[in-house]
């Protein structure tokens, strides 16, 4: 496997400056690609030891591209996460004033984080998607379009500059990005983990939903993220995305994975790692009888009695 990291690019990406905050970034080649689809691809084909790339973020939540890449096709597995605070610049060819700009673009993602600001300031500018940030600002460095919101440290590396900057409609804006790779042992328990799954319904009946969730709430299991996504199948087929405090070798994860196994179609297991907040998981009152200790000492008493020691 080449020593090498794929992420969204082009060069100049909130993506790059994310990714450049792993310690092991250092020592591999970092290979833009240029969508979430081509990184992930390039992970799946033996292109690249791992890819980089954004999956949620605190405006919009679910980053829909990577949650459908990751639930369909070969099975991935999320190693890292990072959280990076966002606050978008204004890029534009110099000499640009702000009544200049007729059209202006970005990645899909962004335009929830600035439309406010668009509406105040360039109610009637025209809206294209890019591919990425970065990739926006290249296209305004070839003419195509007038201004790309993404970040300040883009400008240099494509010839523009920030017309405006701190632009952000909510404060504290951040976005989470994950370093997947193909599966293998999960990374050891750090105590603030997160395990990510992915889960299908057998049918759809009342109370369908509550049945999943429930493996997860009678364990005392906080969830992070539920986002549902269709399946294809039709309208109504749907899969679950979610994201659960713990690691898979909590014994109370553990057996909620295995609950969620027998009832579900299918479970995707998408991987525990570290919690880039590091802050612990806890069990929620009222669970008693949800700490490992408790888990493993009931599970003892099961087969004492199967071996008539009780």
């Amino acid at each position: 496997m080449p020593a090498s990291y794929a992420y969204l690019g082009p060069e100049g990406t909130f993506t790059e400056v994310a990714l450049r905050t792993l310690p092991e970034a250092a020592t591999r080649e970092l290979i833009p690609y240029v969508s979430v689809q081509s990184a992930l691809d390039a992970v799946r084909v033996g292109e690249a030891e791992a890819a980089f790339v954004p999956i949620e973020n605190s405006v919009e939540g679910g980053i829909t591209t990577t949650l459908d890449e990751l639930v369909a096709g070969t099975p991935l597995m999320i190693y890292r996460e990072v959280l990076l605070s966002i606050t978008f610049a204004l890029l534009v060819r110099p000499g640009t004033k702000l009544s200049d700009i007729k059209t202006v673009t970005a990645h899909p993602a962004a335009q929830p984080q600035v439309r406010n600001w668009l509406k105040t300031h360039l109610p009637d500018a025209v809206w294209e998607s890019a591919a990425s940030n970065a990739d926006g600002a290249r296209l305004v460095q070839e003419g195509r379009y007038d201004a790309a919101f993404a970040g300040e440290f883009a400008a240099a590396r494509y010839g523009l500059e920030a017309l405006e900057t701190g632009i952000h409609d909510a404060e504290n804006a951040q976005t989470r990005f994950v370093l997947v790779g193909r599966p293998a042992r999960p990374a050891a328990p750090t105590g603030a983990d997160k395990t990510s799954v992915v889960l299908w319904q057998r049918d759809d009946h009342p109370g369908a939903l509550r049945d999943l969730l429930g493996e997860f709430a009678s364990r005392g299991i906080n969830l992070m993220l539920l986002q549902s996504r269709p399946t294809g199948a039709g309208i109504g087929n749907y899969c679950f995305c979610i994201d659960a405090e713990g690691h898979i070798s909590d014994r109370r994860m553990a057996e909620a994975l295995t609950g969620l196994k027998r009832i579900c179609l299918q479970v995707r297991f998408l991987g525990s790692y570290p919690r880039a907040d590091v802050r612990p998981g806890e069990v929620r009152p009222p669970f008693p009888g949800t700490s490992d200790e408790e888990f493993a000492g009931a599970a003892d008493w099961v087969a004492r009695c199967q071996d008539g020691r009780f």
